[in-house]
């Protein structure tokens, strides 16, 4: 067995670094965001302006959790962009990319909402930590940080006369699906946030690989739109997901889109990126105190050494991206919908 070879191999390796890990927490010194600025700021078109704030670097969710006054200050900026329909006050999706950083498909669906009346935020999460990418290694920025930083714009957000504070909802792709999310869990909303949450969720293929111990959720709308190919972030435990808030009575509903794969919402061809991370074996559990393990070992994967090494036992390399036609065009109205549901009645 695969999973039990690969174990096996590394149980010396683990034996000899255990104890210097158990007691080692990575730590991520604040970046100067001035170059990200200046370059963000070069390219602003009409009716966009920078929104800057203050956020924290949280390796993981226990670190939100118990730890944050020890984590690392970090500013994030973000760009506000207004529709062409003036009102008084707008409603606003704050919108995340995946971890091959912003591409124009994501856009794509921000100017949808904009199109709508609806103001967004793209949210600059990597620029301001001088990321490009996370593919293949998924520690340089992390899921839990990009949660802070979008309730950290969520507040700064609530000073503005003209953005309506309670119709605010947030969509991501992949990496960014699980910030959008994980955004609803509530011990995070209530730690971060106890003042405002999220109106309405839009995870694009998120990692739904980690089942929290009690399904407390913020009770916003989730709705997941995944494919049924994916093998980056597989689709069966965001399927269980839903249906285990669903038994809750939680507003919950997921897509499964036929023969779609990762990204299917890009227009491009399908294509192996040899060096990410598949996932479709892996599972982890979430702690009531934010303590990721894996499923199989209660392996904790409590900084970025411990949590490559628990990877390593689950996960293989070289998943699938690419889009589909059918299911970027199904997309696109079920996002609008959604949207126009929870945030224009």
């Amino acid at each position: 067995m695969k999973l039990r070879q690969k174990f096996y191999n590394f149980i010396v390796l683990i034996g000899l670094f255990l104890l210097f890990l158990f007691f080692h927490n990575t730590k991520y010194d604040q970046v100067d965001i001035s170059d990200a600025l200046k370059s963000a700021m070069s390219n602003l078109g009409e009716n966009q302006q920078i929104i800057i704030f203050d956020s924290k670097n949280p390796f993981n969710f226990y670190d939100i959790l118990n730890n944050l006054d020890n984590v690392s200050n970090q500013e994030v900026y973000g760009v506000l962009t207004y529709p062409d329909i003036k009102k008084d006050k707008y409603p606003l999706v704050i919108g995340i990319a995946g971890s091959l950083g912003w591409s124009n498909h994501h856009y794509g669906y921000l100017d949808r909402y904009l199109d709508m009346g609806i103001a967004t935020l793209s949210l600059h999460s990597f620029e301001s930590r001088g990321v490009s990418s996370t593919v293949g290694e998924q520690v340089s920025a992390t899921i839990p940080m990009i949660v802070h930083d979008a309730y950290m714009a969520l507040a700064s957000l609530s000073s503005k006369d003209d953005i309506d504070i309670d119709k605010v909802g947030i969509t991501g792709w992949s990496l960014g699906g699980g910030v959008s999310l994980f955004a609803a869990w509530k011990p995070i909303q209530e730690k971060i946030s106890p003042d405002f949450q999220f109106a309405a969720h839009l995870p694009f293929y998120p990692p739904c690989i980690a089942e929290p111990e009690e399904l407390e959720f913020t009770g916003a709308p989730i709705h997941i739109l995944i494919g049924e190919l994916d093998d980056w972030v597989p689709a069966a435990p965001c399927v269980e997901m839903i249906e285990a808030l669903k038994l809750e009575d939680y507003d919950a509903d997921i897509t499964v889109y036929a023969n779609s794969h990762h990204s299917f919402d890009r227009d491009m061809d399908v294509k192996t990126v040899e060096h990410a991370y598949s996932l479709t074996d892996c599972r982890l559990t979430l702690s009531n105190t934010g303590v990721v393990k894996t499923k199989d070992y209660s392996f904790p994967l409590s900084n970025s050494t411990l949590q490559k090494i628990g990877l390593y036992f689950c996960a293989d390399r070289g998943p699938s991206l690419g889009g589909n036609k059918e299911a970027r065009e199904a997309s696109k109205v079920s996002a609008q919908d959604f949207m126009a549901k929870y945030l224009l009645k």
